[in-house]
């Protein structure tokens, strides 16, 4: 393969860190000085690098394999596949069910992965809403707004509710056929176990159960004696980092620009659209006392763009990761659906609220 290939192949496959670089230099040109990274920001970084690591540990070993054959002598795969991603999203955040379950999606031996990737991604975002731990953006306006538990589930139950019906019933009605011919005895390793036993530590660190340094431990163990495990996507890493800096400074670019707005729902989900709807929540809970519009807002802003949700970059980037060459089809797909689901989440807030606000 000539350079000018090897050049092509590499934009089409990492466009979005290209893309993440160019935005981060642009924006810190524009504002004259570079973004500075929170204590959470290097938290988040080193425990997503963490977490890929495990969950590498956990199909290179065999144990992801071996639950994926189980998974697909079984009847509605798809369907079980989007609950448990919605169900998982609501506990551990969308964030990490994805890293958990897209993997494991990729190790089952069955068609139409693409599709049923995007409906996971769906299904983390409306999963996580429901709950104030389920995604950043609910912790923070939870514990800014001093929201009691039972009426902030009350509030955007009807967001997520109906998305769990839409894709239970899409997924019921999605034909995934298993290819038998592939399905072959799974080995699995000892090391499968430690892994396993590592993803519940970090589990117990996002909770803040345990500290941050217990991951430096499963660093070390994979270091010394499974450095298979240590070879990642660090490039979704490094746009992540990108990605934090262009947040932070389009929130130092648009704060002097943004007044009191009755329509605070629309003004949220489409900033999620630009710089995702974490910082979008951190931004717009400084203008307004509106917390059900902006709770609203930034959950269905979590559809749409890939830069909407962090959780569209991790399920997007998984998938290329495994199916470099679908870049165009899958890309397409994705962007057509997200943007259906933005549009009925329009529908549905302005049919729950007629006035906007």
């Amino acid at each position: 393969m000539d350079t000018k290939s090897i050049f092509l192949d590499f934009i089409l496959k990492e466009w979005l860190l290209i893309f993440s670089i160019f935005g981060f230099f642009l924006t810190t040109i524009y504002i004259k000085h570079f973004p500075s990274y929170s204590i959470q920001e290097w938290q988040v970084l080193f425990i997503l690098f963490v977490l890929f690591v495990v969950v590498n540990g956990l199909y290179k070993n065999g144990l992801l394999l071996k639950i994926a054959r189980s998974i697909e002598r079984g009847k509605f795969i798809p369907l079980k596949l989007i609950i448990g991603t919605y169900l998982l999203s609501m506990l551990v955040t969308n964030d990490v069910a994805l890293i958990i379950i897209v993997p494991l999606t990729l190790s089952l031996n069955i068609d139409r992965k693409d599709l049923l990737i995007i409906l996971e991604i769906l299904a983390a975002n409306s999963g996580s809403s429901l709950t104030p731990i389920g995604n950043p953006q609910n912790l923070y306006l939870y514990l800014f707004y001093h929201i009691p538990p039972k009426i902030f589930i009350e509030t955007i139950a009807p967001f997520s509710l109906f998305f769990l019906l839409l894709l239970a019933i899409f997924s019921i009605f999605l034909k995934s056929q298993v290819n038998l011919s592939e399905t072959l005895p799974v080995p699995t390793s000892k090391k499968a176990y430690i892994y396993l036993g590592s993803l519940i530590i970090v589990l117990l660190i996002v909770f803040h159960l345990l500290p941050l340094l217990m991951g430096v431990v499963i660093l070390i163990f994979a270091l010394l004696f499974d450095r298979d495990s240590l070879k990642i996507d660090y490039s979704l890493i490094i746009t992540f980092f990108f990605f934090f800096g262009i947040a932070t400074n389009l929130k130092s670019i648009l704060a002097s620009e943004l007044n009191h707005s009755g329509h605070i729902f629309l003004f949220s989900l489409l900033a999620s659209q630009i710089m995702s709807n974490v910082p979008a929540a951190l931004l717009f809970a400084k203008f307004t006392s509106n917390w059900r519009a902006l709770l609203w807002g930034v959950n269905a802003g979590g559809f749409g763009s890939l830069f909407a949700s962090f959780a569209n970059l991790i399920g997007y980037k998984l998938y290329l990761e495994h199916e470099s060459n679908k870049i165009m089809s899958f890309t397409k797909r994705f962007l057509i659906i997200d943007y259906v689901a933005l549009f009925l989440s329009i529908v549905l807030y302005f049919m729950l609220y007629p006035s906007g606000t």
